[in-house]
């Protein structure tokens, strides 16, 4: 079960352990529903932040990257909620 749907962004939080960096992101889609997501830096896009609109690539319900919906020049939409 492998799949992609647009979300956005409702907020991003990096850490490390023992210096391996990680971002902890919480996402709303258009159908009202809401997840987390713990990646490694490599699966998320540079600066990404609160509203932004993202595609996320999902398998097995569990997110495993997300990437830029639009260009970094284009309107970003408000937050759900």
């Amino acid at each position: 079960m492998l799949g992609e749907r647009e979300g956005t962004v409702l907020d991003v939080r990096g850490w490390d352990v023992h210096g391996v960096d990680y971002v902890d992101v919480t996402l709303a889609y258009r159908d009202g529903t809401t997840a987390t997501a713990r990646l490694g830096r490599e699966s998320v896009p540079e600066d990404l932040r609160h509203g932004q609109v993202v595609l996320v690539s999902s398998a097995m319900n569990l997110v495993v990257a997300i990437r830029r919906a639009e260009t970094p020049d284009a309107p970003e939409r408000p937050a759900p909620g």
